[in-house]
C-alpha cells in the first residue's frame, strides 16, 4: 500500500470516529451530565496528550500573550461552546440528524469566510452552501419534522456547535503555521479541562457515581482516547501526506458514519428526509473540496509535519 493510499484511509477512519462521537455523546448523556461528561473525557484527553507532547517535543511550548488569547478564543467557541451546544442538542434531536448537520461544517465555514473575511465567493462554492442548507432544510421540514418543535430545538442546537466548530478554525488560521497540531490539540485539551472544572464540580456534588455502569464509564474512555485523540492522530498522520483540500470529499464519511450507527447502536429509524439531506450534503461537500482542491493544485499542506 503506498503512502497516498494510507494517508486517505487514516482520514476516512478519522472522520468515521468523528461521526462517532455523536452516536456516543447520545449514550454519554443518557448516563452523566453535560459538564461532568466533557470534563471527563478531557481529563483523559489532557493525560494523554501531554505525555505525548512531552514524549516527541520534549518540552511545552513558549507561547506569547497574542497567541494564548486566540488559543483562549478557539477554546472557547471550538471546545467549550461546541460541546455544550452539541451534547444539550443530543438531548432533543437524533444521532442521525445531528450527524448530517454537523457534515455541513465546509459550507459554513465557505460562508463565513465570505461574509465575514471578504473571500472571493465563487460559483462552487456557492452551489456548495446552496446544497449544505437545502439538505439542512429538508430533515427539518420534510416527514412532518416540523412539527416537532423538540427535535427543531435539538437540530438548532447542533447547528450552533457547527458555528462554534467554523470560528474555532478560522480563528487557528492565525496560529496553524507557528506551532504543531499536537500542541495546538493539547492546548484546547488543557483549555477544555479547566473551563468545564468549576460546572462540572457542581454537577459531580449531585450526581450518584454508584449509578453508572461499566459500559457507561467505557463510553467516557472511548470519547476521551478515541474520539478526542485518536481521530485527531489519524487526521494529522494523513494530511502530513495530501493537502487538507484534496482530503475534503472524505469529510462526507461523517454523516454516513453517524447515521450507520446511530441505525445499528440506538436503533433509530432512517427516514426519507434523511437519506435526501444526507445527498445533498455530500453534494455540498463535493462542490466546496472540488473549488479547494482547483485553488490548491501547486501549493503545500498547511498542516505541520
Amino acid at each position: 500500500m503506498n503512502q497516498v493510499t494510507s494517508a486517505y484511509i487514516k482520514i476516512a477512519l478519522a472522520m468515521a470516529i468523528v461521526g462517532s462521537s455523536v452516536v456516543f455523546g447520545k449514550l454519554i448523556i443518557s448516563s452523566f451530565p453535560v459538564f461532568l461528561a466533557s470534563e471527563l473525557r478531557f481529563i483523559i484527553a489532557t493525560i494523554i496528550l501531554i505525555i505525548l507532547l512531552l514524549r516527541q517535543e520534549k518540552k511545552f511550548p513558549c507561547i506569547g500573550f497574542k497567541d494564548l488569547i486566540i488559543f483562549f478564543l478557539q477554546a472557547f467557541t471550538g471546545v467549550f461552546l461546541f460541546n455544550i451546544f452539541m451534547l444539550y442538542g443530543l438531548k432533543f434531536t437524533t444521532a442521525i440528524e445531528a450527524g448530517i448537520i454537523t457534515s455541513t461544517l465546509p459550507a459554513v465555514i465557505g460562508l463565513v469566510s465570505f461574509l465575514f473575511l471578504k473571500e472571493k465567493l465563487t460559483i462552487k462554492k456557492g452551489l456548495g452552501i446552496i446544497f449544505a442548507v437545502i439538505g439542512v432544510l429538508s430533515i427539518n421540514f420534510i416527514d412532518n419534522g416540523s412539527s416537532n418543535i423538540n427535535s427543531l430545538l435539538g437540530n438548532l442546537l447542533i447547528f450552533g456547535a457547527v458555528l462554534g466548530e467554523t470560528l474555532f478554525i478560522t480563528l487557528g488560521k492565525s496560529v496553524s503555521n507557528r506551532f504543531t497540531p499536537l500542541t495546538i490539540s493539547t492546548m484546547m485539551s488543557v483549555s477544555g479541562l479547566i473551563m468545564f472544572l468549576p460546572f462540572a464540580i457542581y454537577e459531580a456534588k449531585e450526581f450518584d457515581f454508584a449509578s453508572v455502569g461499566m459500559g457507561d464509564w467505557i463510553n467516557i474512555l472511548y470519547f476521551g482516547i478515541v474520539v478526542t485523540v485518536l481521530a485527531f492522530l489519524l487526521m494529522y498522520q494523513g494530511l502530513s501526506k495530501v493537502s487538507a483540500s484534496s482530503a475534503g470529499v472524505l469529510t462526507s464519511v461523517l454523516p454516513l458514519s453517524s447515521v450507520i450507527l446511530s441505525f445499528f447502536i440506538l436503533k433509530e429509524e432512517i427516514s426519507f428526509s434523511h437519506l435526501l439531506g444526507i445527498l445533498f450534503i455530500l453534494i455540498a461537500i463535493f462542490f466546496i473540496s472540488k473549488e479547494s482542491s482547483d485553488g490548491e493544485v501547486n501549493s503545500k499542506p498547511s498542516i505541520s509535519q
